[in-house]
């Protein structure tokens, strides 16, 4: 074993350890009003309808895009990011024609976060060859890359990028004191961002990974989990994937969310360039940028995403690919269920990651119970992480609906408020839908004992995964 794998595994081994001390917080409901929502929890049902009850009274015609609106400042706590154009990229295919032509078309900047970093190749195009080669010609390259998450990736990757001049971070590494500003974190702590920012006028982001699974010829191996796996002749799982390219003034706000990761974990601030240009307004969106850490307290895109749940009033649509919902989260789901909110789930059928699955079949029957509607995405990996509520409430990004999302991960999601998105969502989740199994309670009921078995142990590990 390498002194990499030795440390990899060391730390995977005191990732459990310090897990165990973490807790997801629980909120209660509290009835001072919802000025201060956002510093203490998601909104309550009490809150949400005095919010509700004064618009209906300052505006009777308000429609509900209107409540949505004033329901997110709300929990926000400061204004949205309006005049934004939205373009939905659906897999790997329109993901990378983006990030590839973003990148060649680059003039003053380029920053990357990125759970998974790889050398890919697409449509004959190399990454690290565009890479250097816009760093050779002025453009200023800025790489955040997480330690586990980029860990199959040779170091000679980044070494070239680094002797080309890109400024190139390994965020909390697995062998600690490698950086030129060395520290010793706990390894439990990941950096699981997808973003891209190109002169400060255009961010891609969501959850797909610079990753080889995404391409033609990838290799069908999970993105940070389980490489190594035992070779077989079935051919590499397409993985179904989704991602945002983002224009307008929200852009500044991933800028500023990629800035300060890298203030803070270099010490120093990224080499200078026109970081903030001027935005004018591109479309009709409405946005807002969630970053999320574990020095965030509470939550926020947990926070958010309760508050949502909470207050939807005819449906909740919900794409997720590793479904280890803190308990929280399935009472509220169930709850809006049982109040008439069309909830329906598509997780994965063919799972890169069992363990997780198992924890997700764990609470199929409390949710099927409840009337909530679930279905398995059949010959393809679901790595999405989307949501989609009352036709103009929508999240496209990197949070998955587990604990380590909750209380571990450096995430970023966006939140989008507007129906044109809302509609182009929901196709999307009716097209995976209609490629996946849906699960039936009576049939559910009935499956093998050593099923029940694995989802039951399963659970001691959810606050892992």
């Amino acid at each position: 074993m390498t002194k990499t794998k030795l440390a990899l595994f060391a730390a995977l081994v005191a990732t459990g350890f310090l897990a165990i001390c973490s807790r997801v917080p629980e909120f209660e409901e509290v009835r001072d009003g919802a000025d201060s929502v956002h510093m203490r929890g998601p909104l309550t049902p009490y809150q949400s309808s005095d919010i509700l009850d004064r618009l209906k009274r300052e505006n009777p015609d308000s429609d509900i895009l209107t409540r949505h609106l004033v329901i997110e400042e709300a929990v926000a706590g400061n204004p949205l990011s309006p005049g934004n154009k939205i373009t939905l990229l659906q897999d790997g295919e329109a993901t990378f024609n983006a990030i590839f032509r973003a990148v060649r078309e680059a003039r003053d900047h380029i920053n990357l976060e990125f759970f998974i970093f790889e050398a890919i190749e697409h449509r004959g195009e190399k990454i690290v060859d565009q890479l250097v080669a816009k760093q050779g010609s002025g453009v200023q390259v800025n790489v955040i890359y997480d330690s586990i998450g980029s860990e199959a990736t040779l170091g000679e990757v980044f070494d070239r990028l680094r002797d080309a001049g890109a400024k190139v971070h390994e965020f909390n590494p697995v062998i600690p004191f490698t950086n030129a500003k060395p520290k010793f974190n706990n390894p439990n702590l990941r950096d699981h961002r997808k973003i891209l920012v190109v002169d400060g006028r255009l961010a891609i982001t969501g959850g797909i990974n610079i990753s080889s699974v995404y391409s033609a010829s990838g290799g069908g191996s999970s993105p940070g989990r389980n490489k190594d796996k035992t070779k077989s002749d079935k051919p590499p799982a397409k993985w179904r994937d989704t991602d945002l390219l983002v224009e307008g003034p929200a852009v500044a706000d991933f800028q500023g969310v990629f800035l300060e990761v890298w203030q803070t974990e270099t010490g120093e601030a990224a080499p200078e360039r026109n970081y903030f240009p001027k935005l004018a307004p591109k479309g009709d969106e409405v946005i807002r940028i969630i970053a999320s850490g574990p020095d965030t307290k509470p939550p926020p895109f947990y926070i958010t995403l309760l508050s949502a749940i909470r207050t939807a009033e005819e449906r909740i649509w919900i794409a997720n690919a590793y479904f280890a919902q803190t308990d929280q989260e399935v009472e509220d789901l169930t709850a809006a269920a049982k109040r008439g909110v069309d909830v329906r789930l598509i997780l994965q059928g063919d799972s890169d990651s069992p363990i997780v699955r198992h924890i997700a079949h764990s609470h199929y029957t409390t949710l099927l119970e409840a009337g909530i509607r679930i279905y398995e995405l059949q010959d393809a990996i679901l790595h999405s992480k989307t949501i989609v509520i009352d036709n103009v409430w929508s999240v496209v990004g990197s949070s998955n609906i587990d604990t380590r999302s909750v209380l571990f991960n450096t995430e970023v999601d966006t939140v989008i408020l507007g129906r044109d998105t809302a509609r182009q969502m929901e196709e999307n989740f009716t097209t995976d839908m209609a490629q996946s199994t849906e699960i039936v309670l009576a049939e559910w009921r009935n499956r093998p004992f050593a099923d029940k078995l694995k989802e039951f142990f399963s659970r001691f590990t959810s606050r892992w995964m």
